[in-house]
């Protein structure tokens, strides 16, 4: 039986339903979740980490949920920020800049064993990685995930004309790139 994103919250905030609606939004957001920080860190391991992490942020702050975005937008917000958390303390720990970021987001994708895309695929990946943070993310949740740039400027709280901006600057630099290795 399908729940809606309003039962699971009501659910969350009664003690005695929060296990249970738990379990259920997890089963309903693990798989989209897990798929959108994988685009953002590019490792089955990091993203499964960053996954926890992130269930265990909505765990602790459900109680801070107002119900003033839709429940998807929070929950992506979370991921969101974990990931972008994640990869901040990767770079602080070893002290590397954005082109270490892309080349340490590359290796991950040429090494990672889940990886099952064919060339083209891989190409494009790589093209992704090579793209700044910010229009990385952009592209991954307008490309990807289909997101509507209100979503998208909801979740990334900023405006949906920056977005477009990023969106449309991340194209050009994947086709330059792609041009570029055929």
């Amino acid at each position: 039986m399908q729940h809606s994103d309003l039962e699971i919250v009501i659910g969350l905030k009664d003690p005695n339903t929060r296990e249970q609606a738990f379990r259920l939004l997890v089963g309903s957001y693990k798989e989209r979740l897990y798929w959108h920080i994988r685009k953002i860190v590019m490792n089955h391991d990091d993203a499964d980490d960053i996954l926890q992490n992130t269930f265990i942020k909505i765990w602790n702050g459900i109680d801070a949920f107002r119900g003033e975005s839709s429940l998807f937008t929070w929950l992506y917000r979370i991921a969101t920020n974990e990931s972008i958390t994640f990869l901040t303390q990767k770079k602080r720990k070893s002290t590397i800049g954005i082109t270490e970021e892309n080349q340490y987001l590359m290796e991950n994708l040429e090494t990672d064993d889940h990886f099952d895309g064919d060339e083209f695929q891989m190409k494009l990946q790589q093209a992704i990685a090579q793209l700044p943070e910010k229009q990385r993310l952009v592209f991954n949740m307008k490309y990807f995930d289909d997101l509507k740039y209100q979503d998208m400027a909801d979740i990334l709280e900023t405006s949906v004309g920056a977005l477009k901006a990023s969106y449309h600057h991340a194209v050009k630099k994947i086709e330059d790139y792609l041009k570029m290795t055929d």
